[in-house]
């Protein structure tokens, strides 16, 4: 039964940190194509993005307060070619 909660957790984490390197891959190939494409159609399809914020969050308790915020989720096409190459490579990898 251990096994079958190691492997949700292990399923788990490695679902996080392939859709964190992704995020950082497809900004990655945002900002490459934002400086190195010329003003085109396709830079203005590629680096098109759609973006959510929350925040900021406080949380005041007596003795201590916390903000944080705003945080904000940008995804382009590039964002998800990024966690696409990451997906692959960690499922042919790992």
């Amino acid at each position: 039964m251990s096994t079958l909660l190691e492997n949700r957790y292990r399923d788990r984490s490695r679902a996080v940190w392939t859709l964190m390197m992704g995020l950082f891959l497809g900004g990655l190939f945002t900002e490459l194509s934002e400086r190195f494409l010329p003003d085109s159609v396709a830079r203005s399809f590629l680096t098109y993005s759609v973006s959510a914020s929350v925040g900021p969050l406080t949380l005041d308790v007596v003795a201590v307060a916390i903000t944080v915020g705003p945080l904000a989720l940008t995804i382009n096409v590039l964002t998800l070619v990024g966690i696409g190459i990451v997906a692959l490579v960690a499922r042919s990898w790992i």
